[in-house]
């Protein structure tokens, strides 16, 4: 494969030795996006619209699937014309914004996770005072500061690492500018970027994934005290949902960010990368809806006033 790229473009490898596979991998991966563009926004649309999705559980997760739109749209038109044509490039400045927005937009999804496993806690646990802690002020406040810490992780870490002095060939071996793609691709010393990435780690990915397992023990304590097994089966099915996307998310996190520095696992890693990017994004709006008997009807109704505005 011949490199057309300038000095300052960057060569993502992708599965490039195998052609045959990336042609798979783009109707996939479009497909994926797709249903990611039709599920979110379905989602979105139906918490906005249905006065009935007006609550707490629906602001958290309208905009989880606001993060997911933004999160795929941010680098899957790219990847599909790399796996697509000859060209592999991606110029500085766009693996600087797809680095930054990754940074962003994956910090937020762990804090708003965590803020989420909070919400369902207080609603296996405190039935009855759900609706004075978890008000719908405080939904916005908690998803504000979810935001708002993806924006500072992001502005702490991405100029350390697009400041790193990169090898000459400039070829990323992956699909995507991510931290631990640009670290392995340095010639230089990369001690403070490595200590940073395991900080990081540390704060955004084990302490929060930390709180969820410590608010599902306090939710498996309340289920075991109900006496029905109707009662039990109620209150697991409210946390189902996000128990599924919460172990779907967190396995590809933890295995791109924090594998250990040898080929077989750096390879599973960019398998795991391009799950978390485009899989997880895609089956959220699935979980979600398949397992929620609130969004089903929802939907339902919202495709009954169209058939009565059409009869009218």
């Amino acid at each position: 494969m011949v490199n057309h790229s300038s000095p300052v473009d960057f060569l993502l490898l992708g599965f490039s030795e195998h052609p045959g596979l990336e042609r798979i991998l783009f109707v996939v991966i479009l497909i994926s996006y797709l249903l990611t563009l039709v599920g979110n926004t379905l989602i979105i649309l139906l918490s906005m619209l249905d006065p009935r999705l007006h609550c707490p559980m629906y602001i958290f997760l309208s905009n989880l699937s606001f993060l997911d739109l933004c999160f795929t749209t941010s680098c899957v038109p790219q990847m599909l014309v790399n796996l697509w044509g000859p060209r592999k490039t991606i110029t500085f400045l766009g693996c600087s914004v797809q680095l930054f927005i990754f940074l962003l937009l994956g910090t937020t999804e762990c804090v708003l996770l965590t803020v989420m496993a909070f919400d369902r806690c207080v609603a296996v646990c405190q039935p009855l005072r759900y609706a004075t802690i978890i008000h719908p002020r405080l939904c916005w406040q908690l998803a504000a500061v979810a935001w708002v810490t993806g924006l500072v992780q992001s502005i702490v870490q991405t100029p350390p690492t697009l400041h790193l002095p990169f090898c000459p060939h400039r070829q990323i071996n992956d699909f995507l500018c991510e931290v631990p793609s640009l670290i392995r691709l340095s010639c230089g010393d990369t001690t403070f970027n490595e200590i940073l990435l395991a900080v990081s780690s540390v704060i955004f990915v084990v302490v929060p994934l930390s709180l969820i397992l410590a608010s599902y023990g306090a939710i498996a304590q309340a289920v075991l005290r109900i006496n029905s097994a109707k009662g039990r089966k109620k209150a697991f099915g409210t946390c189902s949902s996000h128990l599924i996307v919460v172990t779907l998310f967190y396995s590809s996190v933890i295995a791109v960010y924090l594998q250990p520095k040898n080929p077989y696992a750096q390879k599973r890693g960019k398998f795991f990368g391009l799950f978390h990017a485009v899989g997880t994004p895609s089956l959220n709006p699935l979980i979600y809806t398949l397992r929620n008997k609130e969004i089903k009807k929802a939907l339902r109704r919202l495709l009954g006033k169209d058939r009565d505005s059409r009869g009218s």
